[in-house]
């Protein structure tokens, strides 16, 4: 078996180390990224949100016409296992569901098996620096496909869009994108959402920005209204990040993350009171909604 802080991974039915885990040169996730995942939130006490997540995973994989092996409960029963093998300790699980092994071409008819994988592994932790200063972004040159393109809703494993904003951030020395779509508005970061605090008012984009339906976002956003703050998702511009109190990303692995500076610029940080607030309700909500290991 795996160390104790080793990725641990289900596939055909067991539970290996993530780095013995295989899967076919010819399965079209790997080929083409044809496939859909969520990832989800291993807390203490159990699994945070499963049917929210089971239920956007669905939903993406009839969007693009994978069937289920199983259904919801096969997907539901391999992410209890993967959590119970993984132990109560906080953890990151993601659930993938791929096209399956096919022909060498694109056509996904050719497809006959869909393939289900489960992977746990650590939580992401902010540095001591990074926690006190927040996260520095940098506007990606990219921008993301529009809707008509691809739902930003379906959590497809073609991430290459994600990678390369990612990629030009770390280049100019930053940890993180920011993405805009082709209107110039904001979408997201390279694989969060993006939340700012001004005068009162918790924002974020909407998805028909560009803007994936985060789960962590849905929780922040219910958070904000019940401790008081106007929330709206609304479409935001660069400016509006500049004349915000705080900016701050949201996901699953990481949680809630301050944002420092954008472009080289520091950003306010005056709503820092506003977002510990945030953190430490979201931190109760972990548990709450945390279902026990099925």
């Amino acid at each position: 078996m795996s160390a104790p802080d080793e990725e641990i991974a289900w596939i055909d039915g067991e539970i290996v180390p993530a780095r013995e885990a295989r899967i076919s040169v010819l399965d079209h996730g790997f080929l083409f990224g044809d496939g859909v995942f969520e990832g989800i939130r291993r807390t203490s006490g159990g699994i945070f949100r499963l049917e929210d997540h089971l239920t956007r995973l669905a939903t993406a994989a009839r969007m693009v016409g994978i069937e289920m092996p199983g259904g919801v409960r096969r997907a539901r029963e391999v992410t209890c296992e993967t959590a119970r093998a993984w132990g109560p300790r906080s953890g990151y699980l993601r659930l993938i569901l791929t096209r399956g092994v096919g022909a060498l071409g694109i056509d996904p008819a050719s497809c006959v098996s869909p393939e289900l994988i489960c992977i746990a592994a650590g939580t992401v932790s902010l540095s001591a620096e990074k926690e006190s200063r927040g996260v520095d972004l940098v506007t990606s040159s990219l921008r993301r496909p529009s809707s008509d393109t691809l739902d930003p809703r379906v959590k497809s494993l073609n991430y290459l869009n994600n990678v390369l904003a990612k990629r030009e951030a770390s280049a100019r020395g930053a940890h993180d994108a920011l993405v805009l779509n082709a209107q110039g508005l904001v979408a997201e970061g390279s694989a969060t959402n993006v939340f700012l605090i001004r005068e009162g008012r918790l924002e974020t984009p909407p998805v028909t920005d560009g803007a994936l339906e985060g789960i962590t976002r849905k929780t922040v956003l219910e958070i904000g209204g019940a401790i008081g703050l106007r929330v709206a998702e609304r479409s935001l511009a660069r400016f509006d990040l500049f004349a915000a109190d705080m900016v701050f990303l949201t996901g699953t692995r990481a949680g809630l993350v301050p944002v420092g500076s954008l472009d080289g610029s520091p950003l306010d940080q005056t709503g820092r009171p506003v977002l510990d607030r945030l953190r430490a309700a979201f931190e109760e909500r972990l548990q709450e909604l945390s279902a026990p290991v099925c």
